[in-house]
């Protein structure tokens, strides 16, 4: 089973990353309600920072944000249960089979991948473009200032370079741009 595959299947609830109990039975190959007795009858391994129940607002709010057809098969009443990484790594104390051992390794690795993700992202193409005009319009700069007659042509290539780095950052302020959280508000 491969990372990306387990990433997909990540959301983010109540401010934490969070797999839901249908997805983590099907990679476990068990079903939803064996996943679910388990956990039940080991429910004091799950505290809330591991384990929650969605409320209906937020499982409706999930249902109209995502076409989820596997989820759809759900019955309309069956509100799922919502697995932090520590509840993961919990479920595979529970379900003692190999796959699910194996799959509890995968799914901690994808957590923590992400993490490191959000903590060190990656530097985008962008950023090092706009580094380098940057160095290179100074560069420019610097040769010409020793001159002290600058062309009209060479103005007008400065002109262009410093729209093109102008544009470059506001696509980067939109792309920035933070989006909306998915999921319940509370009020705290």
């Amino acid at each position: 089973m491969e990372l990306e595959i387990i990433k997909s299947k990540n959301y983010e609830i109540r401010g934490q990353k969070v797999m839901f109990d249908f997805d983590l039975a099907e990679m476990y190959q068990v079903e939803t309600r064996v996943l679910n007795q388990a956990v039940k009858r080991n429910i004091n391994r799950f505290p809330e920072d591991f384990m929650f129940q969605l409320t209906k607002s937020e499982w409706n709010n999930m249902l109209s944000q995502f076409v989820m057809t596997s989820r759809l098969k759900r019955p309309k009443s069956a509100i799922p249960l919502a697995f932090t990484e520590h509840g993961v790594v919990m479920l595979s104390s529970i379900l003692r089979s190999e796959i699910a051992i194996k799959v509890s390794v995968l799914i901690v690795r994808a957590f923590v991948a992400m993490r490191q993700l959000l903590l060190n992202p990656p530097l985008d193409r962008l950023t090092e473009l706009q580094r380098e005009i940057t160095e290179l319009k100074a560069y420019i700069e610097d040769v010409f200032t020793d001159y002290s007659d600058i062309n009209e042509d060479t103005r007008m290539q400065l002109e262009l370079i410093n729209n093109l780095l102008a544009e470059l950052q506001a696509q980067k302020r939109i792309a920035e741009k933070p989006r909306n959280p998915i999921g319940y508000k509370t009020d705290n």
